[in-house]
């Protein structure tokens, strides 16, 4: 195995990486977003008050976008084992 092999096999994990958390942080991004600009609107500078809206995001992605986010991880590990015989001679 190469070092060009190595470096593909984790560039393509990395991107794989930053695809799969995207929906996830951008969901908890925008409920972050709209409680500071509730926050900011009624002027209620309670910190814990912005927790709750983002974990009901992030669990609320994780249900919308989890089956498809096991798909595309299933599929990446299939295809990587599935090519360890041609990465290993």
């Amino acid at each position: 195995m190469g070092v060009e092999t190595v470096i593909a096999i984790g560039r393509s994990a990395l991107e794989l990486t930053l695809v799969l958390a995207g929906p996830v942080l951008v969901l908890s991004l925008a409920a972050g977003l709209a409680v500071s600009i509730f926050q900011a609107l009624t002027q209620i500078n309670e910190i814990t008050l912005t927790f709750i809206p983002k974990i009901a995001a992030t669990a609320a992605a994780l249900v919308f976008f989890g089956p498809w986010m096991l798909t595309r991880l299933i599929s990446f590990t299939v295809t990587l084992f599935q090519s360890l015989p041609q990465y290993v001679r």
